[in-house]
C-alpha cells in the first residue's frame, strides 16, 4: 500500500484512512496524525482512541502523547471512555494520557475522576483504575 501522502499533509488529510492505523505497528500513520494535528484529525479522532485500549501497543506510544497535549477539544472524546465500561481502556487513558494533560482537561473531567477514583467495584479495582484516578485527581491539587 502507498504512503498516502506522507509528508505533503494537503494529500493525506483529504484520506481518512491515512490517519488512522491499520494495525498496532502502524506506526507510520501514527506518526501522520500526530503530524496532521488538531483539528484535521478530529473526523477520525474516536477512531485514534481505540488504539489507546492498550497502551503496549506501539501506535499507543506515539498517539497518548498527541492526544493529552490537544487540551479541552478531547474532553468530549474522553468521557464516554472514562464513563463506559472497558476497565483497561479507561486505565490507559488515565495513566497515558489523562497523568500528563492540562489541567484544563482534567478540570472538565473531574465528575468521572471522582466516580472513578471513589469506586469499589471489583472490575476498576482489578485494573488500577480507582488509584489512577486519584493519581489524576492529586496532581490537579498541586
Amino acid at each position: 500500500m502507498p504512503d498516502a501522502g506522507f509528508g505533503d499533509t494537503g494529500s493525506y488529510m483529504s484520506d481518512r484512512s491515512a490517519l488512522v492505523p491499520s494495525s498496532k505497528f502502524d506506526m507510520e500513520a501514527a506518526e501522520r496524525a500526530v503530524a496532521a494535528g488538531w483539528p484535521a484529525v478530529e473526523s477520525v479522532f474516536p477512531e485514534l482512541l481505540e488504539w489507546l485500549q492498550d497502551y503496549n501497543w506501539p501506535v499507543a506510544r506515539v498517539l497518548a502523547p498527541f492526544v493529552a497535549d490537544i487540551g479541552t477539544p478531547v474532553v468530549p472524546f474522553l468521557r464516554p471512555i472514562l464513563d463506559g465500561g472497558d476497565a483497561i481502556w479507561t486505565y490507559w487513558i488515565l495513566t497515558a494520557v489523562l497523568s500528563q494533560a492540562p489541567m484544563p482537561v482534567v478540570a472538565e473531567l473531574r465528575k468521572q475522576l471522582e466516580r472513578l477514583a471513589a469506586d469499589t467495584s471489583v472490575t476498576l479495582s482489578a485494573e488500577g483504575v480507582p488509584e489512577a484516578a486519584r493519581a489524576v485527581l492529586a496532581r490537579s491539587e498541586i
